[in-house]
């Protein structure tokens, strides 16, 4: 059999350096990404408990703290800026050797002053550390596979973050209390970072440090939504169950396991998905999906019903990804990273905002009100969604 022309000029071979390259830059930032996926797991599945039970925050300081340490996000386009030019793989070391340091010191902090010094200290390196994982997949992914190359990122991820609640569960059900599991999660962002330094160091910024085009504004405005929607998420969803419900930490860690499961099984076909149909049908889905999720955590009362929500929402996440590949459509590749930062930098705009709005509307009016303006913000990205263009044939 002779091979067809058409699908022989689609698909040209590379020389087999070029494809050791590319392997082995993915099998390294996927690791990095697993190790990672291991830390942030255990902190957020962690978070809840232990800023409710075991430092006694109040729903207003819960909300005061994830607005200051998210301030990070907007000081890290800043940095990224700065570091333009630098080989991506070591910023990304460095800044996980942040991550491990301040993750670990939650293991030794005394009261609400400390947790917010140790929270800036790993915040600031996880929000530099965001948007290179996936400028740096886009960089070494095939034409037309990005999506499916981000999906197997995710996946990534998704399994570092499943083992490591699993890990998590288990020294709890021995009887490990909270705080040595941060020690725990601080080393494997050091493992991660120690992964980075084996990824090609050729994957630099080469363009300009700051790039702010208005023909980028549909994913601006999506970023500063998606903030405002992911951070309620973050300082409130769990906080209700846990503050408001009683549920242990060993349930939280159980709920946090099965949205990430979902996750790791999903994230492949997710990106195929968005490479088949494009950015547009699959994010008016997504942000859908999370105006139903917010208006159920503010008129639901069942504990059930509400921990089907945590889970389904958290799993939703998934879809996300359609935001960076929408990137990679309309950007060039040396706009990648600069752009990528400059969406973080606004998706910390809203995320520093809405803590403090819902930390006042907590202790006014009520959580509900919290979560319905989470719903608010999800369905004006539902119709702002709606104006991406089309995927092309």
């Amino acid at each position: 059999m002779t091979a067809d022309p058409q699908t022989a000029e689609q698909m040209p071979l590379e020389p087999t350096e070029h494809v050791a390259h590319r392997r082995r830059g993915l099998f390294f930032i996927g690791l990095a990404v697993g190790f990672m996926g291991f830390a942030f797991a255990l902190q957020i599945g962690t978070n809840s408990n232990f800023v409710g039970e075991e430092m006694g925050l109040t729903g207003d300081q819960q909300g005061n703290l994830e607005a200051i340490r998210e301030s990070c996000g907007i000081i890290s386009f800043g940095i990224l800026a700065l570091l333009a030019g630098f080989a991506e793989p070591i910023v990304a070391a460095g800044m996980l050797l942040m991550v491990g340091v301040g993750l670990g010191a939650y293991h030794f902090v005394p009261s609400f002053g400390w947790l917010i010094v140790a929270s800036l200290v790993w915040s600031q390196g996880v929000h530099v550390w965001m948007p290179l994982p996936n400028s740096m997949t886009l960089a070494l992914a095939e034409p037309g596979r990005e999506g499916y190359r981000l999906g197997q990122m995710r996946a990534a991820g998704l399994v570092g973050s499943s083992v490591g609640l699993l890990v998590g569960l288990v020294l709890s059900w021995l009887g490990m209390t909270i705080r040595p599991l941060f020690l725990l999660a601080g080393a494997m962002a050091v493992l991660a970072g120690a992964s980075c330094l084996a990824i090609p160091r050729r994957i630099r910024t080469p363009g300009p440090r700051i790039v702010f085009r208005r023909k980028y504004g549909l994913y601006y405005l999506l970023s500063f939504l998606e903030g405002w929607r992911k951070q309620i998420f973050i300082a409130f969803a769990g906080f209700l169950l846990v503050k408001n419900y009683g549920v242990p930490l060993e349930v939280m860690l159980a709920l946090a396991m099965a949205h990430h499961a979902i996750g790791w099984i999903a994230s492949p076909f997710v990106g195929r998905l968005i490479d088949r149909v494009g950015e547009r049908p699959v994010l008016v889905f997504y942000f859908a999906g999370l105006t139903c999720f917010f208006t159920g955590y503010a008129l639901v009362d069942n504990i059930y019903v509400l921990g089907a929500l945590y889970v389904g929402d958290s799993a939703f996440f998934v879809f996300a990804m359609a935001l960076t590949t929408y990137v990679n459509r309309i950007a060039p590749k040396a706009e990648h990273t600069p752009t990528l930062s400059m969406g973080v930098a606004f998706n910390h705009v809203a995320a520093v905002l809405m803590p403090f709005v819902g930390a006042i509307l907590w202790k006014k009016v009520g959580y509900e009100y919290v979560f319905l303006i989470g719903a608010a913000g999800a369905a004006v990205s539902v119709l702002v969604s709606c104006f991406l263009p089309r995927k092309r044939p």
